[in-house]
């Protein structure tokens, strides 16, 4: 069986217009970026995750396929994205991958939003890690400042300034840092929406046998 990489899954008709329907979707709902732009970003991520925390190359593959594809249900349902992205991925390559490989790309996708799930490999962890820290202004979609104001995950999403997750192999520590505009949105805020997420990083972090670091404008938090 021929072993499908990130960039043949780019280049799938399906996804590509799967992601291009979330985005107009959640667009409407005004939403922050869960399309192409957000799918990249968190391959790319999962991909050095997996990397620099010492996983095989093809299980590298594997995470940055999850990443890309894990939200790519949302045009379906906000709800249950999570299991219907699981169950379409299958249906998609039910004959492009081993049944091993599959199971970990649909575990990866179904849990990435479920965070009482405890992990069973590394894959998923990776997921949450790369995709729970993707914070920045540029998924703000709606460009009506009265909107963004008005919702608090587009307020600290575009008070985002920077953000970078960094891995510390000899320190054994996953650290998030973001830059975020305080004249925009108060750091409170940020916790509000984004400490069950951080909990969930946490214990992704502590799956690979590393520590979870959470810095905010230099200040060391977690």
């Amino acid at each position: 069986m021929k072993e499908l990489t990130l960039k043949e899954i780019q280049k799938n008709p399906c996804v590509l217009e799967f992601l291009n329907q979330t985005e107009a979707c959640l667009k409407i709902h005004n939403y922050t970026d869960h399309g192409l732009r957000h799918a990249k970003l968190v391959a790319t991520r999962a991909r050095t995750v997996a990397r620099e925390t010492g996983l095989s190359k093809r299980s590298q593959e594997l995470a940055a396929i999850a990443g890309f594809t894990h939200d790519f249900a949302n045009f379906l349902s906000r709800t249950y994205h999570n299991y219907l992205g699981a169950l379409i991925f299958h249906q998609l390559f039910i004959n492009d991958f081993s049944p091993k490989e599959s199971s970990l790309i649909m575990q990866a996708i179904a849990n990435h939003d479920k965070y009482k799930m405890e992990f069973s490999n590394s894959v998923s962890a990776i997921v949450v890690l790369a995709d729970k820290s993707d914070v920045r202004r540029s998924r703000v979609i709606v460009k009506d400042m009265k909107k963004i104001k008005s919702d608090i995950h587009n307020r600290v999403n575009f008070a985002t300034r920077s953000s970078r997750l960094g891995i510390n192999k000899k320190s054994k520590r996953i650290t998030l840092s973001l830059k975020i505009d305080t004249n925009f949105t108060p750091i409170m805020e940020y916790f509000e929406i984004f400490t069950e997420r951080m909990i969930y990083c946490r214990k992704a972090a502590a799956y690979l046998g590393y520590k979870f670091g959470l810095v905010i404008n230099n200040f060391k938090l977690l």
